[in-house]
């Protein structure tokens, strides 16, 4: 058995982790895809197939059969996992905190292997699960700070102005940088997989737990959808209520945004063609192929700026709220005084959520 010392419940453990532990999540590797604490890097004591195996034999003769076979998969690899998570420290001090799913026996034996070995490792007391439930917990019922939310047609520059402010050390919730994705139709094209639900959701909870809950950052406004992944339901509902700041710019400098943004020249036409396809219901089906004609004989702006006048324009020009404030924005200069203009002037009054 593992001496007590050496087992922390999650608030000791995200201490630690603010403080610079190295956090090693042991589960196999579709677990750890699948949602881990962000950070962490991955040692499975098993492989996806012998976690299989294992809860297999564990269901058929029994734990005792389970455990049997598990030390024999495990016993020859401890010294390369040993080395492999040491490869990951910064220095010989750094804690370690060893999770598996709820804390049990793999975070356990790795934990044990290490203080054996000599070196600071603790076990997290019921794994992933609870770490889980610590998000779950913030989203329904924890604070964060004021969210004042940029919205706008397509292609204003949201997402860049965002990134723009962020090098300037302004607070800001990438929303679509979380996600790895812009939230429309095209948003996936060129950008490779999402995360999974549980890892979007504790990414966002690292970046709003770090700011001051009674302070402020900016975001952009989304739908609850962003590609397949769901904004947290009392998030997303706390967006709706702050005043909007709406950007406008010229049609010019939106369809060079895009072109800029996605990368057309660089892309394959065919990555282009499932997207126009999906917006067919609303497009029709002449205007669908016209705009796969403009896609095939690669006439990008034309193409873009079509596609926001009959598509885009239409379909979020409702997102335009009431409460708003609007700014004609450059979004290609390199300050923004009329935005924090606008920000010192919602914060100078009360919060209307």
């Amino acid at each position: 058995m593992l001496n007590e010392t050496f087992i922390i419940d999650i608030d000791d453990a995200l201490r630690r982790r603010d403080n610079g532990a190295l956090f090693v999540d042991v589960r196999s590797p579709d677990e750890f895809t699948d949602g881990t604490i962000p950070g962490a890097v991955n040692v499975p004591i098993l492989t996806n197939e012998q976690r299989a195996e294992i809860g297999t034999l564990f269901k058929q003769k029994g734990p005792d059969a389970a455990r049997h076979r598990g030390m024999h998969l495990v016993a020859p690899h401890i010294p390369h996992m040993i080395e492999e998570i040491l490869s990951h420290r910064q220095s010989h001090r750094q804690p370690i905190v060893i999770f598996c799913w709820r804390g049990g026996l793999r975070s356990r034996a790795m934990t044990a292997f290490l203080q054996l070995a000599g070196y600071p490792a603790f076990q997290l007391r019921g794994g992933h699960k609870a770490f889980r439930r610590t998000v779950l917990d913030f989203f329904e019922q924890g604070c964060w700070a004021r969210m004042l939310v940029l919205r706008g047609l397509t292609g204003v520059g949201k997402t860049r102005i965002l990134q723009q402010v962020e090098q300037r050390d302004w607070p800001v919730i990438d929303l679509e940088g979380l996600a790895n994705h812009r939230g429309s139709a095209f948003g996936g094209v060129g950008l490779g997989n999402q995360p999974s639900q549980k890892t979007f959701e504790a990414l966002l909870w690292d970046k709003l737990r770090k700011l001051d809950s009674g302070g402020w950052a900016l975001t952009e406004g989304e739908s609850r959808h962003i590609g397949r992944l769901l904004l947290p339901l009392r998030f997303y509902q706390s967006l709706q209520t702050e005043t909007t700041l709406w950007l406008e710019t010229s049609m010019d400098n939106r369809v060079r945004i895009i072109l800029e943004d996605y990368q057309v020249d660089q892309l394959p036409r065919e990555a282009f063609i499932p997207p126009i396809e999906s917006i067919k219901c609303r497009l029709g089906g002449k205007e669908t192929e016209h705009m796969l004609e403009l896609l095939h004989h690669k006439q990008w702006q034309q193409l873009i700026s079509e596609l926001m006048v009959k598509y885009y324009d239409p379909l979020y020009r409702h997102t335009r709220p009431d409460d708003r404030v609007e700014l004609a924005i450059d979004p290609f200069a390199e300050q923004q005084p009329e935005l924090k203009q606008a920000i010192d002037r919602i914060l100078a009054t009360p919060n209307n959520g």
